[in-house]
């Protein structure tokens, strides 16, 4: 909740700007806090930004701290309303399991971020710089070890924060209703017959308020440091420039999934390029059985409708990757958690893994992390405007677009395999393939595609999300 209204404050006043949303109340972030820069699996995703209860004197060697010079300047007064509302309803009919499922439900949900008057704080860099002439790292203190250890973790000193000047608020306004009915009837040898039916009627209504106190922050800059082996080190000051520890006899990780280094520009020959070397995680998504398939579907769906919900998802498969093992179990209740949880228990127990320590199930793991991750990344319009699409015959249309764009061509709206998207769906597909880069133009029953993003991530990402979803929902028959 304070996680989404900082993100969308940081959207609307400082967009691909130098801001970073606090994530937390938690974390406390002040002029020379230590933050840790963690850059992501996938080459697209945004790094993570984790608050250390360090500052930068902390590391350094000698008694005599730096002093900070700040500035303090009026910022904005800020007060936002966001509002989502999603419904649908889904039908899965699997054979030969016999297996019928329906879902439906309606969600809706408000913020509003009352942060009222906002205040800059920034450091006086010329004399940080002045001040830490020759002053070296203690490269012996604990968390410089276990930073150092981690490739893909670099050291940020707060630079400047937004605070509140008074008494603020954030207020979510949650209402989710919803239906689900399920037939099961399994037939096996000796005339073996087993039925299960179930109807339930769910709802949610909450009303949350958050009372913040003057001077909480939320949002941050950072400038990184370079770091030389002896602990010499140097502040990035210019934009682009970025940090880490420099180790002898060895170059940088290269991030996965990079061809020649992360490009500038978004063409249909290098989006092709791209989506052929993530290939096999399609491939492997739409082998799985029809019934783990549904499942998952099922669970990507109720993810895509709650807030924060995506990268919760993200963060726990990306533990579990990792061969962590995520607090899901500490008697958490909320929506969100079950769902996750539940999601969890449908790779464990699809037959297809037998354990989370298997190498089928950790290339599971890493195909659907594939997809979360991309998910993660959209913004939550893009999302809200994916939900509303995603069916799977909507997505199987959908996904021919994709394909349409990587080899820059042109499909027939009267073909029998884009005839999903008419009107209302046709102008979300429009909205949601603009969003991310892509231009979708009508002549006449003809349909053309062609690629007007200036960045790579956007369009990339829109690509991995219909193809995962498209790779998963095959088999499952929906309606909205």
């Amino acid at each position: 909740m304070f996680a989404t209204a900082t993100k969308n404050f940081v959207e609307e006043v400082d967009k691909d700007g130098v801001l970073i949303p606090v994530s937390s109340l938690n974390d406390s972030i002040k002029i020379l806090s230590l933050v840790i820069k963690r850059r992501r699996y996938w080459f697209w995703q945004k790094p993570k930004y984790l608050a250390t209860d360090f500052c930068f004197n902390d590391i350094l060697k000698g008694d005599q701290p730096i002093l900070p010079v700040l500035t303090e300047t009026d910022f904005i007064k800020y007060n936002g309303r966001f509002s989502d509302n999603m419904q649908g309803n889904i039908e899965a009919n699997l054979h030969p399991e016999a297996l019928n499922l329906s879902v439906e439900g309606k969600d809706s949900s408000k913020l509003r971020s009352a942060f009222g008057s906002l205040k800059k704080e920034e450091l006086d860099l010329q004399k940080l710089l002045r001040d830490s002439k020759d002053r070296v790292l203690d490269m012996s203190h604990s968390l410089i070890q276990q930073t150092k250890e981690k490739r893909r973790e670099v050291f940020g000193v707060v630079k400047e924060r937004i605070v509140t000047t008074q008494p603020s608020s954030v207020i979510e306004e949650v209402q989710q209703t919803g239906a689900l009915g399920g037939l099961l009837s399994l037939c096996g040898p000796k005339a073996l017959k087993v039925s299960f039916k179930e109807n339930a009627n769910l709802a949610k209504d909450s009303n949350v308020t958050m009372e913040l106190p003057p001077h909480t922050t939320i949002a941050y800059g950072l400038s990184e440091l370079e770091v030389k082996p002896n602990g010499h080190y140097e502040l990035c000051l210019m934009s682009g420039t970025h940090g880490g520890f420099e180790v002898d006899g060895s170059s940088e990780e290269q991030l996965v999934g990079a061809i020649d280094g992360h490009k500038n520009t978004a063409n249909s020959n290098w989006l092709k390029q791209e989506l052929d070397k993530l290939g096999s995680h399609f491939q492997l998504l739409s082998g799985l059985k029809a019934s783990t398939r549904s499942s998952l579907f099922q669970y990507v769906c109720s993810v895509l409708k709650e807030r924060g919900a995506v990268s919760l998802l993200e963060s726990v498969l990306n533990q579990i990757r990792h061969g962590e093992r995520p607090p899901l179990d500490s008697g958490q209740a909320d929506s969100q958690t079950q769902t996750v949880q539940a999601l969890l228990e449908v790779l464990v127990l699809s037959g297809e893994e037998k354990s989370v320590e298997t190498e089928d199930f950790s290339c599971t793991l890493l195909a659907l992390h594939l997809v979360i991750s991309a998910l993660d990344e959209m913004s939550d319009d893009c999302r809200a405007v994916l939900g509303s699409c995603c069916t799977p015959q909507v997505l199987k249309s959908l996904d021919l677009l994709v394909q349409c764009v990587t080899e820059a061509g042109e499909m027939s709206l009267s073909s029998g395999d884009l005839a999903p998207l008419t009107g209302d769906t046709y102008q979300r597909t429009e909205l949601l393939f603009a969003s991310c880069g892509v231009s979708l133009k009508r002549d006449g029953e003809l349909l053309r595609t062609e690629v007007i993003c200036q960045q790579t991530d956007p369009t990339l990402i829109l690509c991995i999300v219909v193809k995962g979803l498209a790779a998963i929902s095959h088999s499952v028959q929906c309606h909205l």
